[in-house]
């Protein structure tokens, strides 16, 4: 009787996440799909000779350069998670936050990120800590990409001679979500509104962010905040650079900002349409943002093309690739916590 009461609870759990999976797997094929599908009738409308002309004058010193701006971004922004999981107190080394970070990349690709909570398993593997006690990493590391981002794009806006159409409120909207996810206060009121507006459907997870919103106070020193900003910046820019460098390569001629913040309006819109790592609306909006500025199909959907390959899918590659390891080191640390 106690072996069934025990394994059933189980079995139920198993039963009801695995057609989630299904579900997020589905959702993420077929976006890809239609990205894929969109992709090939703009490359068939501009006529395949000018895409692939385009493809080819990139060569594999400039595609290096392109990977190698990504992974200073991807080791930027790791060591703030190392200086986060520091300052939470979780007593994890830097080559640990660095595999967990990096393994989460993995899962970059499912619906709203949210696959990349993975790292919270890991991290309760290792040091035993709840999902509701390190959640708070969660919430501030995304508010600071947010963040970053947002301040590229409004240095863009003041630095383009030309400006961007549709920036301005979409660099607020971004700040504005930033700030009420870092903010103790705000983040509990905003998930008290959030159960109200979803009639009280999703108990759980609000009673979650208001439990972790009581230990985002680590995070607000000045000093952290300070640190963690620099390290984001600098990592986002080295994308937005990439982005400016691969419009130059190809025969365009936008000034270095506003390629900059064409690829960062891009990205944040992706992002606040909530699809697996923003596939579908990022694409569009930046091929759309290059058009309205003049740039021909032949170059902008190329470019697209590129950059998205040497970011995002870049980075689930390096995920894939730590991902069994990570996996493994803290099945291993689990058994020694138990023992």
């Amino acid at each position: 009787m106690n072996m069934t009461s025990n394994t059933s609870p189980r079995v139920d759990n198993a039963a009801a996440v695995s057609p989630r999976r299904y579900r997020d797997l589905a959702l993420m094929v077929g976006l890809l799909g239609l990205v894929i599908a969109g992709f090939l009738g703009l490359a068939a409308a501009t006529g395949w000779a000018e895409t692939l002309t385009a493809l080819r004058s990139l060569s594999g010193v400039g595609i290096g350069i392109l990977l190698a701006l990504s992974l200073m971004n991807y080791g930027l922004r790791g060591l703030r998670w190392h200086l986060y999981a520091s300052r939470l107190g979780l007593g994890t080394t830097v080559l640990q936050n660095m595999r967990h970070f990096l393994g989460g990349f993995a899962m970059s690709v499912t619906p709203g990120r949210i696959g990349e909570l993975i790292r919270m398993r890991w991290i309760r593997r290792e040091t035993g800590w709840s999902f509701d006690r390190t959640a708070p990493l969660v919430l501030v590391d995304r508010a600071a990409d947010l963040t970053a981002m947002a301040i590229l794009l409004a240095l863009a806006l003041a630095l383009s001679t030309s400006g961007i159409s549709g920036g301005v409120p979409v660099a607020v909207a971004a700040l504005a979500a930033a700030f009420v996810a870092t903010r103790p206060k705000l983040l509990h009121w905003a998930a008290g509104l959030g159960h109200r507006a979803t009639f009280r459907k999703l108990p759980h997870l609000f009673a979650r962010i208001r439990r972790a919103s009581h230990s985002l106070g680590a995070f607000s020193g000045p000093w952290i905040m300070f640190m963690a900003g620099l390290l984001g910046v600098i990592g986002w820019a080295a994308e937005g650079y990439a982005f400016h460098l691969l419009l130059d390569w190809l025969g365009s001629d936008i000034p270095m900002w506003k390629a900059i913040g064409i690829f960062f309006l891009a990205t944040i819109i992706g992002g606040f349409t909530g699809a697996p790592g923003g596939l579908g609306g990022a694409e569009a909006t930046m091929i759309a943002l290059l058009a309205l500025d003049g740039v021909p199909l032949e170059i902008a959907l190329p470019a697209t093309l590129v950059i998205r390959i040497t970011t995002l899918w870049f980075a689930v590659l390096i995920g894939l690739a730590v991902f069994p390891f990570a996996e493994h080191q803290s099945k291993k640390a689990s058994h020694a916590l138990e023992g």
